[in-house]
């Protein structure tokens, strides 16, 4: 009996290898994206274009939605996605944090998608008004690096006001209670905020901040899998194209998703960047600035270097851009 036993051993065993290989095979072929719920990515995941060409790879992908930039670069962080996409302040953090991740494309400036506003009866009336008084916005998202400069940009220092830390909805509350004064926020509920509210906008990040929109991925998945994203970029970048060239389409695909009206999601729209573009010197040398910005405000524990983690597309994408 005990030659069976031991072959009915030997049997599962390499059946329990065969399951595991495979599982292990599955999750190698499976791209993880994380998205938010407003922007290009989410117009990529409803076109299905990315999974049509990527089948042809053997590649499935997988989506997740994330309420923010920090919290979808702390998926990141933690392996949960492989690829995202964020405003420029989340990577900073993610990077002191000691996230293994790289830049691989950045979307073009968007300034005027993000602000910072007031009640529409406030007697705030310039950002240098705002010395001593309350602001409100998500810690760590792109609008952090807006306070910083605006408030430079005024002659104040970032420690002459109060900052309130909340992820946008409970934010608007706060700022619909009136126990804030200001709120930094981006599109859509920048808009929203706008036409629903009446809020007043004290300064955009016209001629202070580039805003631009960076995605990326874990250093091990691009390193890999470098034809994924490649292919990643390009139907990304496709998307764009398309998104410029027709706004009110766009409009009608978003409103629903956002549970915003048409008007309201149609100015967020207009107002975004859209394309993939491989980042420039001067795109990362912007970077380096908000990093360094951080760091001499103590935000950030270390200081950073940019350049480091960059990622490098094959020379003949690099070339076709």
């Amino acid at each position: 009996m005990r030659p069976v036993i031991l072959r009915r051993g030997l049997v599962a065993l390499f059946a329990a290898a065969v399951t595991f290989g495979a599982i292990t095979q599955a999750q190698a072929e499976t791209l993880r994206i994380g998205y938010q719920k407003y922007g290009t990515l989410v117009l990529l995941k409803a076109k299905g274009t990315l999974e049509k060409r990527l089948a042809a790879q053997g590649v499935d992908v997988q989506w997740t939605e994330f309420p923010g930039g920090p919290q979808l670069l702390e998926g990141l962080n933690v392996g949960s996605i492989d690829f995202g996409v964020t405003g420029e302040t989340p990577p900073v953090f993610a990077q002191a944090a000691g996230a293994d991740l790289l830049y691989v494309a950045y979307e073009p400036p968007a300034p005027h998608s993000e602000a910072i506003l007031v009640p529409k009866d406030s007697a705030i009336k310039s950002v240098a008004d705002l010395k001593g008084k309350k602001v409100v916005l998500n810690k760590g998202s792109n609008v952090h690096y807006l306070l910083v400069r605006a408030l430079e940009d005024a002659g104040l220092k970032y420690t002459d006001i109060q900052t309130v830390f909340l992820p946008p909805a409970d934010a608007r509350a706060a700022f619909e209670r009136g126990s804030v004064d200001a709120w930094v926020i981006w599109d859509p509920y920048q808009a929203a905020a706008e036409q629903q509210l009446q809020a007043r906008t004290l300064r955009d990040g016209q001629g202070i901040v580039d805003n631009h929109q960076f995605y990326l991925a874990t250093k091990p998945y691009a390193q890999k899998n470098p034809e994924v994203i490649k292919t990643l970029v390009e139907e990304v970048r496709a998307v764009g194209e398309w998104s410029k060239a027709n706004p009110e389409d766009v409009t009608k695909q978003v409103s629903p998703l956002l549970g915003l009206p048409a008007d309201i999601t149609l100015t967020s729209v207009k107002r975004q960047g859209y394309g993939a573009l491989f980042l420039t010197p001067e795109v990362v040398a912007a970077q380096q600035k908000i990093a360094d910005s951080f760091y001499q405000l103590k935000l950030i524990p270390k200081q950073l270097s940019i350049k480091d983690v960059i990622w490098t597309p094959p020379a003949a994408v690099a070339k076709a851009q």
